[in-house]
């Protein structure tokens, strides 16, 4: 017997509950699907969930795909390649908000909850800095399962979603730091990684995993000098590993961070937490003391920002300032490069689709697949995420109860 169905038995019997047949004992059917993707209208989103090939292989396996139009435009797909590849297009945002499962690449706002029906599958990003209550109440009245992008997990339990932004995220910090210290965006005029005979920049990065890789890699490559933290000992061993050179790092020593920040033209905050809110490591007082003209990039700023004096900006308006230094937080860094971005979500989504339909539907692939039961933040209404019930004081479910209550 599996170690699962272990403790789901051993569940069961401190509570003396007796379960129906749990869905793996079952002979199963495969599922037709009804999924829905509709236009992202918010934080100048520019991503889309389904790319047109992988739209080609979902209806190629029976399921039906349903486009609110003009969703794809952003990445560059026309409507007629969603439609030649199977997709039904619609002009009633209503309608898609009809279907059995909605996929969103920017979190939910209230108007489009409200348009939602009982019993729908969410498949979209929390973005916890910005998330209502409301939303979450009104979600769990219309009881709808919903799996966030930020917590679902792999076979090696890794975070594939957040690997993948990540990694886009890791490149594209450095060019936008690149872009903020020029003259054109009223940066210090600083070329990153300087010439011969004039320094190159200074880049410090919090945090040594995927989008600290990435940017250091980028960094290196561009001629900066780098120095890269992180509490995650074995993490700073695999990123000088990966960069394949000797560099700066150190863990998370208040009195040392303080002094690189000083003397540093570039931070970049890319601490991820795997369940609530990112500390803050770097304070306001830290901020204060940078160097007038250098840059703060929050690569964090969806679960919260590293930076005290972070504060969550767009694509139309990226930057504020704050004692003289420039800060960059806006949540969707990815989106710069929509194209690129659609295909890697489009990569990961795809698969968990095709095995939704096989399993016969979302909640045996919630039973089978522990990666994506760590994605669920409400169960058919009930609220299933520890971090999100402390936040806002809502009673919070066990899902694994729920299951062998057979909910």
């Amino acid at each position: 017997m599996s170690e699962k169905k272990k403790d789901f038995e051993g569940i069961v019997s401190k509570l003396g509950l007796q379960p129906l047949e749990s869905p793996s004992m079952v002979a199963m059917r495969k599922a037709k699907l009804f999924i829905g993707i509709p236009k992202e209208k918010s934080f100048q989103e520019h991503r889309i969930g389904l790319t047109p090939e992988s739209v080609r292989t979902l209806v190629a396996n029976g399921h039906r795909i349903l486009i609110e139009r003009g969703a794809g435009n952003d990445s560059h797909f026309s409507d007629n390649d969603y439609s030649e590849a199977g997709a039904e297009i619609t002009d009633s945002v209503e309608e898609v908000f009809k279907s059995d499962i909605i996929i969103k690449i920017a979190p939910m706002q209230l108007d489009e909850i409200e348009m939602m029906q009982v019993n729908q599958t969410l498949i979209s990003p929390i973005h916890l800095p910005t998330l209502k209550k409301e939303n979450v109440q009104l979600l769990m009245k219309k009881k709808v399962t919903a799996l966030a992008y930020e917590y679902t997990n792999d076979d090696a339990g890794r975070f594939p979603f957040v690997r993948a932004m990540s990694e886009i995220a890791g490149n594209s910090v450095i060019l936008l730091a690149a872009e903020f210290l020029s003259n054109a965006n009223e940066g210090k005029g600083i070329l990153l990684g300087g010439i011969s005979g004039v320094p190159p920049a200074k880049v410090v990065i919090l945090g040594a995993g995927v989008v600290g890789v990435f940017a250091a890699r980028a960094a290196i490559g561009l001629g900066a000098i780098i120095s890269v933290f992180d509490n995650n000992v074995f993490k700073l061993q695999r990123l000088q590993e990966k960069v394949n050179t000797r560099v700066f790092t150190s863990t998370l020593s208040p009195v040392i961070l303080e002094q690189e920040l000083q003397t540093a033209d570039v931070a970049i905050g890319a601490i991820h937490s795997k369940l609530g809110r990112t500390p803050v490591i770097v304070t306001e007082e830290m901020v204060a003391k940078m160097k007038p003209g250098s840059v703060v990039i929050d690569v964090s700023i969806d679960q919260g920002g590293c930076f005290e004096t972070s504060e969550i900006t767009s694509h139309a308006e990226p930057t504020f300032k704050k004692y003289d230094v420039t800060h960059y937080c806006v949540p969707n860094i990815p989106s710069r490069v929509s194209r690129t971005a659609s295909y890697a979500f489009s990569n990961i989504i795809t698969p968990i689709l095709l095995r939704c339909g096989e399993l016969s539907g979302m909640k045996n692939l919630i039973y089978e697949d522990k990666g994506i039961r760590n994605g669920i933040y409400l169960y058919k209404g009930n609220l299933t995420n520890e971090n999100l019930s402390f936040m806002f004081g809502i009673k919070n479910s066990n899902l694994e109860l729920l299951f062998a209550t057979n909910l």
